[in-house]
């Protein structure tokens, strides 16, 4: 297994298949079966799922009661393990199959020359246009756990989760067609017995809107299974006699739909997907009522069985990942995707205030603004607080506090941000402040050394901080802290008397990344007028910076100093934030992800608020370098700084960094396992 093998990073690629049916011509389908089989194992596939009684038509009706129909259904099962012994993919394909006297619809399930086991339908509709126990008996009815295939009993049943040995993540539960309609399919069992992956195999005739229902139901029980589910419907070469057939082929994942190919297709469908199993697991082990669930429905669990096999996948072993990595996993790429999650985010910062200032009776905001993105939006979601609360722009309180480091333009911005919005202006020059904390402490800098420390830059910090607490205190009211996910995810903020405190917090849980699309949103959607839309669209073109330090010579017109010279680029870290954070990913897969979403521009979508020339790409030595970065700084410097952090509200699942809310971690922790499973990734964090 190579580095760049999809299937050495958590994933698994999982297909639909739909071919042409010949009724009643079992070595027919069985060749077309065969086919799509082949092209699946050169496509990397790990599963795939065929449509319902695909070896024989659905639509075969009392042709089922023929005995020659049948035998020939049966070579055509031995015909497949045979053609498709040496292929990757395990494949699942629906046939009527002969158990104790009866029949039974089942889907056979094979890999490497062997059928591994055949589980019957648990559900027959016997209503409207299907009459399936006119030829059918459930699986509720058999009495044994095997079924002969040719020569050998394989299991039997609608309890088995086929685990692959080799592939962590990778088990398999299997249903077909109405089961998925009842009110507790057969595969929430199996999901909660451990599959990962629930296939159905349907033949589902087409109506109008059922694509859409089919849809809506995958994805639905996806989402509640913490699952992938992969649906196949029978399409071209099914009679319609009676009744029309669109071959729908849809996979879902956790309630998102990753692929679906086009219905009423005149060929052979195969269409794939990358499935995150992972991101599964971890979702499964950080969800209680999971662990729930397990236990109120244990007794069910226990009588499931687990069906293992070897995958073997180093026959994809350069399987690239096909996926799309989102470059910004905290902004859809979608744009009304993206325009109905800013509105939303726009509307719980703005009602966290609104309810925080109705809870204390207080009626004014004090909130230092930079001219820097991160203040400039927090003052506009407390502008359209105060507007909601009835309350006049007046009573936020807004002032600029000039340092050594600020610049012409962010100042500039500030001050024109300020006037435009209405609010009481005010400006505190800080300079004089913090030259007499510099000189009382014995800092050469207060002396006149160009000396320029921490010490020098929190001083600035702390003197801001401190007047807007005290300015609260004076005009009875309460301070916004400005300061964003990806500052508290690096600890880049000075601790206590410093930005990293305040009343209360509207941006602490959304990345830096979001801000900048939230600030973009604002101005394409006009939210606040034109004349402030000119403001932030200059804000969004200033260099992010702490301004903290001076400029060589004279007076700055831009910052002089870039945060993300420090800390990295911020697009990288709130990547890395997302995936380590969301899905408490390997350092290794972070990284790997990183390099297929940020190693070529060329390569997958970009929102399209992002000019050109914005378009970044980066050197797998750069994510590694700033991947070291942030996993130090997450992991080993920052805690404390987060135990401590301000009441604020949760935005969305990517999630918060509250020590009451998503992440409760100790301040004095280690970051020495990360960093050794990103330099050493085969040993995976183990001592060098």
């Amino acid at each position: 297994m190579t580095g760049g093998s999809l299937y050495a990073n958590g994933y698994v690629r999982i297909a639909a298949a739909v071919p042409e049916v010949a009724i009643a011509d079992p070595v027919r389908n069985a060749e077309r079966t065969v086919a799509l089989a082949q092209a699946a194992d050169a496509a990397g596939v790990a599963l795939a799922v065929f449509p319902e009684l695909g070896l024989s038509g659905y639509t075969a009706d009392d042709l089922f009661h023929q005995d020659a129909l049948l035998d020939a259904v049966e070579d055509a099962v031995e015909t497949l393990r045979r053609e498709t012994a040496s292929l990757l993919p395990v494949l699942v394909v629906g046939a009527p199959l002969r158990a104790e006297q009866g029949l039974f619809n089942v889907a056979v399930v094979l890999h490497g020359g062997h059928v591994l086991g055949v589980v019957p339908k648990s559900f027959l509709p016997n209503y409207r246009e299907f009459y399936e126990k006119r030829q059918f008996r459930a699986a509720r009815d058999r009495v044994g756990d095997t079924i002969a295939v040719g020569d050998e009993a394989v299991p039997f049943g609608e309890d088995l989760v086929f685990t692959a040995a080799d592939l962590p993540g990778f088990s398999l539960h299997v249903e077909i067609c109405e089961d998925l309609w009842v009110p507790i399919p057969p595969s929430t069992y199996g999901a909660l017995a451990g599959a990962t992956v629930l296939a159905n195999l349907s033949a589902s005739n087409a109506t109008v809107g059922k694509s859409d229902y089919r849809r809506m139901l995958c994805a639905a029980h996806s989402a509640r299974t913490l699952s992938a589910y992969v649906y196949t419907a029978a399409g071209m070469g099914e009679s319609t006699t009676d009744l029309a057939w669109d071959g729908q082929a849809l996979i879902c994942e956790n309630g998102e739909r990753l692929a679906e190919a086009g219905r009423f297709l005149d060929e052979p469908v195969l269409v794939d997907a990358d499935v995150d199993l992972d991101r599964l697991l971890a979702d499964r082990s950080s969800t209680s009522s999971w662990g729930d669930s397990l236990h109120d429905h244990r007794e069910h669990l226990r009588r499931c069985r687990e069906i293992t096999f070897e995958l073997g996948p180093e026959r994809a072993a350069a399987t690239e990942l096909k996926r799309d990595v989102q470059r910004f996993p905290y902004v859809p790429a979608d744009p009304a995707s993206r325009n109905e999650r800013c509105d939303d985010v726009y509307r719980i910062q703005v009602a966290g205030i609104e309810s925080r200032m109705r809870a204390t009776g207080i009626k004014k905001l004090v909130i230092g603004v930079s001219g820097g993105l991160d203040s400039t939006h927090a003052l506009l979601v407390a502008v359209r607080a105060i507007d909601r609360l009835g309350l006049p722009r007046r009573n936020v309180l807004a002032y600029t506090m000039p340092g050594f480091g600020t610049s012409d333009r962010t100042l500039a911005s500030a001050r024109r941000l300020m006037e435009v919005l209405g609010v009481s202006a005010g400006e505190i020059d800080i300079r004089d402040a913090a030259q007499a904390m510099l000189k009382a402490i014995g800092h050469p800098a207060g002396d006149g050394a160009a000396q320029y420390d921490v010490t020098y830059e929190n001083v600035q910090a702390g003197e801001r901080t401190s007047h807007l607490f005290r300015l609260a205190n004076m005009r009875g009211a309460l301070v916004i802290g400005t300061g964003d996910l990806s500052e508290l995810a690096l600890g880049w903020s000075t601790y206590g008397v410093g930005d990293q405190m305040s009343h209360y917090n509207v941006n602490a849980s959304v990345p830096k990344t979001l801000i900048q699309f939230l600030l973009r949103w604002m101005i394409d959607t006009d939210q606040l007028g034109s004349e402030v839309g000119a403001v932030v669209r200059d804000v969004l073109a200033t260099e992010i910076s702490p301004e903290l330090i001076p400029a060589d010579a004279g007076a700055a017109t831009e910052p002089a100093q870039s945060s993300e010279q420090t800390v990295g680029p911020y697009e990288l870290q709130d990547f890395f934030l997302y995936h380590v954070l969301r899905f408490g990913n390997r350092p290794q897969k972070v990284a790997w992800l990183a390099e297929r979403a940020w190693g070529d521009r060329g390569r997958g979508s970009w929102p399209e608020l992002i000019p050109p020339v914005s378009r970044n790409q980066y050197s797998a030595e750069e994510i590694e370098r700033w991947l070291g970065v942030f996993l130090d700084r997450f992991f080993r410097t920052s805690q404390f700084k987060r135990s401590a952090t301000p009441n604020a509200p949760k935005i969305g699942s990517g999630g918060s960094l509250s020590p009451r809310g998503d992440w409760r971690a100790p301040s004095d922790g280690s970051a020495a396992v990360w960093l050794r499973a990103l330099r050493n990734p085969s040993r995976q964090g183990s001592e060098e």
